[in-house]
C-alpha cells in the first residue's frame, strides 16, 4: 500500500506544479514525506511549472470535432506559437475536441494528467481555455470551418441551422470567421450595452454641432450602423456585400454559432 493519498498528490501538485504522474512518483521515492518529494522533484528538474501558471498564455491552437448529432470547439493555451505548433499539443487539443463533442464539455478534465504533464515537458503555462459544445437538434444541420495557420487551428467557428443544407451552413461558418459577429440579431445585445453606445453616439453627434432636432434620426442611423457589425444576421455577406447574411440564408434559420478565436 502507498504511504500517502490522493490528497497528498494534489498538495505536492499545487506547491511545485508538476504532473500527476511526477508527483506520484516523487511520494514513492519519498515514502510520502512531502519536503522529500519536494527536493526530489528539485533535483529530477519536474518542479517550477507553478511558477509557470502565472505567465500570460495567450498562444494555442483551437480544434473542432463534429460526430453525430453533436459538435465541440476547444481551446488549449500556451505561452509561444512555438509550443503551438508542436505535435503534442496540437495532437492533445484535437483529442479534446472529440471528447467534449463525444461526451460532454466536461470531458475535458479526463486529460488533465496529460495536460499536467505537457506543461511539464514543454515548460510553458498550458491550460484548457473555452470549451464550446453543441448538441444538434434533429432537424438542423452544423456548418464548421476551421482556420488553420502553421499547422494548428486559430479560428474555429461552428454554425447550427434549420431549413438549410450543410453547403449553406459551412458558408455561413466561413462569414463568421471573419467578420467576427458578436451577436447573432440585435434583441440578443445586452439592454445597457445599447443604451451605453447610444448615449455616446448622442454626445458625439452633438459635439459635432448637429441640429438638436436632426438628432433622433442621426443617432438611429448610426446606431444601425453600430448594429450591423456587431449582429451577424445584418451583416454584409463576406462574398457578397450587396446582401445581408439575413438574405443569404432565405427562408432558412440560424438557431446559434460559435467563435474561439486564439488571442482573441
Amino acid at each position: 500500500m502507498p504511504s500517502f493519498t490522493a490528497k497528498d498528490v494534489q498538495a505536492l501538485r499545487q506547491a511545485t506544479g508538476a504532473g500527476m504522474m511526477d508527483c506520484k512518483r516523487a511520494l514513492v521515492e519519498a515514502d510520502g514525506d512531502q519536503e522529500s518529494a519536494k527536493r526530489w522533484l528539485r533535483e529530477q528538474g519536474l518542479a517550477g511549472a507553478a511558477k509557470r501558471s502565472e505567465r500570460d498564455a495567450s498562444q494555442g491552437a483551437v480544434a473542432l470535432a463534429v460526430t453525430g448529432a453533436n459538435a465541440a470547439i476547444v481551446e488549449l493555451r500556451c505561452e509561444t506559437d512555438f509550443v503551438a505548433k508542436a505535435d503534442g499539443f496540437v495532437g492533445l487539443v484535437d483529442e479534446l475536441a472529440q471528447l467534449v463533442a463525444a461526451k460532454g464539455e466536461g470531458a475535458a478534465a479526463e486529460r488533465a494528467d496529460v495536460v499536467d504533464d505537457l506543461k511539464t515537458t514543454l515548460k510553458e503555462n498550458i491550460s484548457v481555455g473555452r470549451v464550446v459544445r453543441f448538441e444538434l437538434g434533429s432537424d438542423s444541420v452544423v456548418g464548421s470551418y476551421l482556420h488553420v495557420q502553421a499547422g494548428r487551428g486559430v479560428n474555429a467557428v461552428l454554425v447550427e441551422m434549420r431549413g438549410g443544407s450543410e453547403e449553406l451552413a459551412h458558408d455561413i461558418a466561413v462569414h463568421v470567421a471573419f467578420a467576427r459577429p458578436t451577436y447573432l440579431r440585435r434583441d440578443d445585445v445586452p439592454a445597457a450595452e445599447v443604451d451605453e453606445e447610444r448615449a455616446t453616439v448622442e454626445q458625439i453627434s452633438r459635439n459635432e454641432g448637429k441640429p438638436e432636432a436632426a438628432l433622433p434620426k442621426i443617432v438611429e442611423g448610426r446606431m444601425n450602423g453600430w448594429f450591423k457589425e456587431r449582429c451577424l444576421l445584418e451583416q454584409a455577406y463576406a462574398k457578397d456585400e450587396k446582401r445581408s447574411i439575413a438574405e443569404v440564408i432565405g427562408g432558412a434559420e440560424v438557431l446559434r454559432f460559435a467563435q474561439v478565436v486564439i488571442g482573441a
